[in-house]
């Protein structure tokens, strides 16, 4: 991997490694860096250290030596209710931050969510591309969602994520912690689309591979952004441009090329 300019981590910790998400990253750093792992849940193989930080009082411990942190901890639902928001996520990014602020990290990725701005989605022309509605409408001409537009979180779990974000400003300005956040697309197991919103939100496995990658390697003097990432996606209506231009960024996949592979083998299938 290429560090762009900056100092390559030699050890990358990943917090709620045992989840989908860190399981992933876990298995695709692993042939580029030192990965270790702390998830409250067992699981995750030998390199994840069981540890809860919404409640753990002291985990420096399990911070030392990291060069940089995926922060990946907190309850993954979009639908999370408010108290589990304030009683788990919330303290687990807090804790997070200040366990790398103290360790010294030179750089601290955040799991935000495309939830931030999830309000922008129930009008149109997004209501109808989220709905797979594409009728008079040409993905060129849709305004992206930039990083730049207020935020506008569509329920608590969100709320949780736009606090995170400001924790994470908070922590570059006021003790120079190089923090990237990034608003997370569509990722499941299945790595496909399942519903047509996906067709316009969709990560791949290999492109937040290819994201979280970007964000570890950008260059030192990158304080602090915030990208969103997704794929390629034909649909896509969140700008990914800022993201190839500051933090080298460049997905791969679209999500349309499985519902062309569905259409082909449908056309395919003998008549009955």
């Amino acid at each position: 991997m290429v560090a762009r300019g900056s100092q390559t981590p030699a050890k990358v910790l990943i917090t709620g490694a045992a989840g989908l998400l860190g399981t992933l990253l876990s298995q695709g750093l692993s042939g580029s860096y030192r990965v270790e792992g702390i998830d409250r849940s067992r699981g995750g193989g030998r390199h994840v250290q069981r540890a809860d930080l919404a409640k753990e009082r002291s985990v420096d411990r399990l911070f030392e030596g990291a060069d940089a942190v995926v922060d990946l901890a907190g309850l993954p639902a979009a639908d999370t209710p408010w108290r589990d928001v304030w009683r788990n996520n919330l303290p687990a990014t807090m804790n997070a931050l200040e366990a790398a602020r103290r360790a010294g990290v030179r750089r601290f990725v955040f799991a935000s969510s495309n939830h931030v701005t999830g309000m922008y989605e129930r009008e149109p022309p997004y209501s109808a591309i989220v709905a797979g509605e594409y009728e008079g409408l040409d993905p060129r001409a849709t305004p992206p969602i930039d990083a730049s537009w207020p935020i506008r979180p569509d329920g608590p779990y969100a709320v949780g994520k736009a606090l995170g974000e400001a924790a994470a400003r908070y922590h570059s300005d006021a003790f120079g912690l190089s923090a990237i956040c990034l608003r997370i697309g569509t990722v499941n197991r299945e790595d496909r689309p399942s519903q047509p919103r996906d067709f316009a939100t969709l990560l791949t496995h290999a492109d937040l591979l290819r994201l979280v990658e970007a964000a570890l390697s950008a260059p030192d003097e990158l304080r602090f952004g915030v990208y969103y990432g997704v794929s390629r996606n034909t649909w896509r209506f969140w700008e990914i441009g800022d993201a190839a231009e500051e933090i080298g960024y460049d997905p791969q996949d679209d999500a349309e090329d499985h519902r062309q592979a569905a259409g082909r083998t449908r056309s395919s299938e003998p008549a009955n």
